[in-house]
């Protein structure tokens, strides 16, 4: 017994030594972390920034120090520290060009487009554009075929395969679990409700998603037939090859790559290029160093650009993509009454990359967007999407500027409420009583989308189909007052239908195509004021904040991360199903998006 005491003793004691040594590495980690983000970047003579295209692209970047420091993490960048790098290399003497290391890149489209754009800029610079990959997915090779030169390993692939809409039905399986689906809705072309009802897509909704998707694929043959000096027909004859499958050499002679070289042999080109002997070494910068390194001046007045990203929620959820994934109304609302009653900001530009939400939720934003636009201009700037109740809410600003491939439009409402009477009488035997003062007294729609235990009598049925197209009318008021035209017209477009942004401007849905910047400088021109600065918002949150928000069990945990770096694209939608029952009844949202991959 002595001896078992012993080692038991021992055993904890170890125990105890361990988790002493493993918290003072964490605390030192910590520390370091710490005093590293407070210690400003210097670039190095003859230097090249560096731009890693693996991972995900979102519209405002910040730094998870926790997933840093356990090391679960994968790569997500920020859209705004790409294109502010961009253009600071572009006039920072030190840097002689960007090296491009091409990967599995996931965004959208539009997002790309930008980037492309400001590459393209920092192109006129004179300075130099390589790009090198392993591996490239469609929209890497998108994004790198602006590159001056573009190259690849001789045994790696690349990805050029045109655009698809895959759209899953859970109908058959909804069946089977003894679930049905009651569906209210306005608009033919609402399709978000196809998913739970239907086992196919609806002639409306194949006849828009193939009008995006070839709208799209238009503006990438164009894009790169221009970068890579190929004829549009040959790149679209290469899309039906499976380019992913083909050897180099096919690559190469098609001229979708300039050549092949292994990793050494490509870092001896970039030390050619720049005028570097092979004994050399690379000076080399990241976006963030040279964010922190290139400093801009506060000279004039204040334009604020507020990010906006994600669902639109009256209720938050449990999870995070990293960055704002969500559109919590509340908060938003308290943000943007902020921006109001700032003196000093003179002008404001909504960055909106969503594709709705929660009606309701929708319809509260609209309004704050409206009163902040009667105190200081406010100019939407509209990323990837911009549709539905994103849509919905952009109509309170004085401007709208899409990029050509952005999803906007999707003007329709809908409400699909679960009826699980079969799954849990037939299946699981639990049986259902109820003693009512009124007719319709056990009639609810509190909490969201919940599961009824029952189906809706007709005359329930009645009063909510009654009640969406109320929705639908009030959004349909909304977008007819914010684009100054009739009723009639609004209705000509809407119907739930989504729209490309290219297609969006001569239907009168958008005011202007063009990028963030172009976004910015159009509330400076309705601001009268010539000399500007730009800040962003909400605050990216610090290390602390970070800290406390993890310790409060929050949506962001190291679960989510390692969750989504097992579920993988599959990720997004477990997590909206698992939140099903935050969402308002009133739904203004669209059931897809366009990924780079």
């Amino acid at each position: 017994m002595k001896e078992f005491f012993k080692y038991m003793l021992a055993t904890m004691a170890g125990i105890f030594c361990f988790g002493i040594v493993m918290g003072l590495l964490g605390l030192i980690s910590i520390v370091g972390m710490i005093s590293s983000a407070n210690t400003k970047t210097v670039i190095g003579d003859n230097s090249v920034m560096v731009i890693n295209l693996q991972g995900t692209i979102s519209e405002q970047g910040q730094d998870n120090f926790l997933s840093e420091l356990t090391g679960n993490q994968i790569n997500q960048m920020g859209l705004n520290v790409l294109r502010s790098a961009i253009k600071k290399a572009k006039s920072e003497p030190k840097i002689k060009g960007i090296y491009l290391q091409a990967g599995v890149l996931s965004t959208d489209y539009a997002t790309l487009q930008e980037l492309r754009g400001d590459l393209e800029d920092f192109k006129k610079s004179g300075k130099f554009i390589i790009a090198y990959g392993d591996q490239y997915t469609q929209g890497a090779y998108y994004l790198a075929s602006v590159a001056n030169r573009l190259y690849i390993n001789p045994e790696g692939r690349l990805d050029w395969h045109g655009i698809a809409s895959q759209l899953e039905f859970y109908k058959g399986l909804y069946e089977k679990l003894g679930v049905k689906f009651q569906v209210f809705k306005v608009g033919k072309f609402k399709s978000y409700t196809e998913t739970y009802v239907e086992d196919k897509m609806s002639d409306a909704n194949r006849e828009q998603i193939n009008k995006y998707i070839n709208g799209i694929w238009d503006t990438l043959v164009s894009d790169v037939s221009k970068s890579r000096n190929i004829k549009e027909a040959d790149l679209r004859k290469y899309a039906d090859q499976i380019t992913m499958l083909q050897g180099t050499d096919v690559l190469k002679k098609e001229k979708l790559v300039d050549g092949t070289l292994y990793y050494d042999q490509i870092r001896s080109l970039v030390k050619k290029t720049m005028g570097l002997s092979d004994d050399d070494v690379i000076s080399q910068v990241s976006p963030e160093e040279v964010n922190d390194a290139v400093l801009e001046k506060e000279n004039g007045d204040e334009i604020a650009v507020y990010y906006c990203e994600g669902d639109i929620v009256q209720m938050s959820s449990d999870y995070d993509f990293g960055g704002n994934n969500e559109i919590f109304a509340p908060d938003v609302i308290k943000d943007l009454d902020a921006l109001a009653n700032d003196d000093d900001v003179k002008a404001v530009v909504l960055r909106i990359n969503s594709g709705g939400g929660d009606a309701y939720a929708s319809e509260q934003l609209w309004h704050a967007v409206s009163q902040l636009n009667k105190k200081k201009p406010v100019v939407v700037s509209m990323g990837g999407m911009a549709a539905s109740g994103a849509y919905y809410m952009s109509m309170g600003a004085r401007w709208l500027v899409a990029e050509p491939t952005t999803l906007t439009g999707s003007i329709g409402i809908f409400a699909c409420i679960p009826d699980v009477t079969n799954l849990l009488g037939d299946k699981l035997g639990i049986k259902f009583d109820e003693a009512k003062t009124n007719e319709n007294a056990g009639f609810s729609m509190s909490g969201g989308m919940i599961p009824m235990a029952r189906p809706y009598s007709a005359v329930e049925a009645q009063a909510l189909q009654g009640y969406v197209e109320r929705g639908y009318k009030l959004f349909t008021s909304r977008v007819a007052q914010g684009r100054k035209m009739p009723i009639a017209e609004v209705e000509k477009n809407a119907q739930g239908r989504v729209w490309l942004g290219k297609d969006a401007i001569g239907i009168k849905l958008v005011d202007q195509l063009g990028s963030l910047d172009d976004a910015i400088a159009c509330a400076a021109k309705y601001s009268n004021i010539k000399t500007y600065y730009v800040t962003e918002q909400p605050r990216v949150p610090d290390f602390m904040a970070q800290l406390l928000k993890n310790l409060s069990g929050s949506h962001g945990t190291y679960l989510d991360e390692q969750l989504r770096l097992t579920l993988g694209s599959y990720y997004e939608p477990f997590m909206k199903l698992r939140n099903i029952n935050k969402r308002e009844a009133l739904q203004a949202r669209i059931p897809f998006e366009i990924k780079a991959y």
